[in-house]
């Protein structure tokens, strides 16, 4: 680990705990292209001391991408930390995004290590355990997070949050068309009254779920990290993101698969 990657990776963890953010990393320290901004992230669970529980997925549609001015979607470490249960209050203190992303999960069976072969997506699927409604929290440490450039929110962990995994599907759901399938979300104020409700489906993730898993799977392959058995995916979000506050309970209907649901709290 470099000396600029750990002190990047501790300025980044700095903010993340304390809910400060900043405008840019130090001339010093900023990534200028994705080789460096990984070795910031790689440096992320030493330096906060918590272990690696899985992974996200950034920027999976051509609209989120344009968002945030990427152009492609981005890897994230998920570290055990920011996982909370199903049905969990999840703490909004902090966070700047203020939204809920509904999203499609894999609990991995089987590990995935790097190889110089693409995966393909059947051998993909064939390593995976389980399919899970999740919940995403995001939230970014740079205070202008749309305009701070692929490298530096790759550094900033593709802005990671707090997650929340439903419990897994039945088994059925292999046989299912995961691109075409539904979620309805509804948020609701404290009050019970419903503020927003909205609908996806699995093609926003590169056009399936289980395209964005292979992506996914071949990125971490050529980062030399690979997938691992246990590891969580959480494969981004299948709809515009749900505005949120505290107090706001959020349920995500995923039919057959499940369905899932936090409340926000602004402790």
């Amino acid at each position: 680990m470099s000396p600029n990657a750990h002190e990047a990776a501790r300025l980044l963890w700095t903010c993340r705990q304390s809910g400060a953010v900043i405008e840019a990393l130090p001339d010093a320290w900023r990534p200028l292209d994705a080789a460096s901004a990984h070795a910031i992230q790689a440096a992320l669970p030493k330096v906060a001391g918590c272990p690696v529980v899985g992974w996200k997925i950034a920027a999976t549609s051509a609209a989120g991408q344009a968002h945030i001015q990427v152009d492609g979607p981005l890897a994230g470490r998920i570290l055990d930390r920011f996982v909370q249960p199903a049905g969990a209050t999840v703490s909004l203190s902090g966070n700047r995004m203020r939204v809920v992303e509904p999203e499609f999960a894999f609990r991995m069976g089987a590990a995935l290590p790097p190889r110089a072969a693409p995966y393909t997506a059947d051998e993909v699927l064939a390593a995976v355990e389980s399919l899970h409604p999740a919940f995403e929290v995001p939230d970014s440490r740079f205070a202008h997070f749309a305009s701070a450039g692929q490298a530096q929110l790759i550094a900033d962990d593709a802005c990671c949050g707090q997650f929340t995994f439903g419990p897994a599907a039945p088994g059925a759901w292999r046989g299912l068309d995961l691109a075409a399938h539904r979620v309805q979300a509804i948020v609701c104020s404290a009050d019970g009254r419903e503020r927003t409700s909205r609908e996806g489906e699995g093609r926003a993730l590169l056009g399936s779920p289980i395209t964005a898993l292979t992506w996914l799977a071949n990125e971490l392959s050529a980062l030399g990290i690979g997938l691992r058995a246990g590891d969580w995916a959480s494969c981004g979000t299948c709809m515009v993101p749900l505005d949120v506050q505290a107090g706001d309970r959020v349920v995500a209907d995923y039919g057959v698969l499940g369905r899932i649901e936090i409340t926000l709290s602004e402790r």
